[in-house]
């Protein structure tokens, strides 16, 4: 909180290890240190992806790390949500089918280019080579409501949307056959829930409702991929402890007359001493604040993040 903090993500600059570990018998995890995770499903006769990572570029590592372990076409994409940094990876697979919630698809429709241009000035890092990103928007090529099941083979793979949390759209990717879930960003483990497009009264709800189908393993939006019950557990509270934190901070504040200014230092303040070593935390917190703070005062609905909207908001909490 001084004058000196880069805009957003622009001064991570560090690279981070991979690792692409087995978290069930079907189930893989390609993650980094905190930055945003790919999950896998190796079914019978064909691979499905979850999150493509941010450009075609950075796909490719991917891709090379799931050819280690089978040769098995990658028939499926799943978008659990709108966001760049997680959709624009995707035509670096040539996967016969890009699935994504119709809720999602819409979110594509109203705010995909804003966001787009939006997250590529956030997270330079994030978007190595960008260039290989094809002009326009991924789109789906087929998206449902509530629930699609997928036949791997014999391998069963539930695509849910559990209620709104991270987006209006958020889907996961769910084995019940060995009850292995792909969260997207519904939940983050030691990283900071990026909370500026939330619902923040739905998402402890449906934090509940994945907790309620007992997942053994998860592969989470951001850190270590979770192999017991008991990770798992922590990452859902922890997750849910946040989002909770944030909301009771912020309605605090607004029910004193604070502006936004007043409520962004208050809340900020407040939960560094618990969250402030999470992964980009300091990026995230004035999204989140900001976004709470409509939630509370006026908005029901996200609105859209813009290039330009974004340095607006950072100057006035951070300049």
């Amino acid at each position: 909180m001084s004058d000196t903090k880069k805009f957003a993500s622009q001064a991570d600059l560090e690279e981070k290890n991979v690792t692409f570990s087995q978290i069930s018998e079907h189930a893989w995890a390609y993650t980094a240190e905190g930055d945003p995770n790919t999950g896998i499903i190796i079914g019978d006769d064909a691979v499905l992806v979850a999150d493509t990572q941010a450009t075609p570029a950075m796909a490719a590592d991917v891709i090379r790390r799931i050819r280690e372990v089978t040769d098995k076409p990658i028939q499926y994409v799943v978008l659990t949500h709108y966001h760049a940094v997680r959709v624009l990876g995707a035509s670096a697979y040539a996967a016969q089918h890009i699935l994504a919630s119709q809720d999602t698809y819409d979110l594509i429709v109203e705010r995909g280019e804003q966001d787009k241009a939006s997250e590529i000035g956030r997270f330079p890092r994030l978007f190595a080579g960008v260039e290989t990103v094809p002009p326009g928007m991924t789109w789906p090529t087929m998206t449902f409501t509530g629930k699609m099941t997928l036949w791997l083979g014999k391998l069963e793979v539930q695509l849910l949307q559990l209620g709104r949390g991270h987006t209006k759209g958020d889907t996961v990717v769910w084995l019940p056959g060995e009850g292995a879930l792909l969260s997207g960003d519904l939940v983050e483990f030691g990283a900071t829930p990026y909370a500026g497009d939330a619902y923040f009264k739905d998402w402890p709800k449906t934090l509940e409702n994945l907790a309620a189908l007992k997942p053994k393993a998860l592969v989470p939006g951001r850190g270590a991929a979770l192999t017991t019950p008991e990770a798992v557990s922590k990452g859902l509270s922890e997750t849910r402890e946040f989002i909770s934190d944030v909301y009771a901070t912020v309605r605090k504040g607004v029910d004193g007359g604070k502006d936004l200014n007043a409520v962004y230092r208050d809340t900020f303040s407040a939960l560094k001493p618990k969250y402030g070593h999470w992964v980009i935390f300091d990026h995230c917190m004035p999204f989140d604040v900001t976004r709470c703070y409509d939630e509370v005062t006026q908005y029901t609905d996200p609105r859209i993040w813009t290039a330009e909207r974004d340095v607006e908001m950072w100057k006035t909490l951070e300049g």
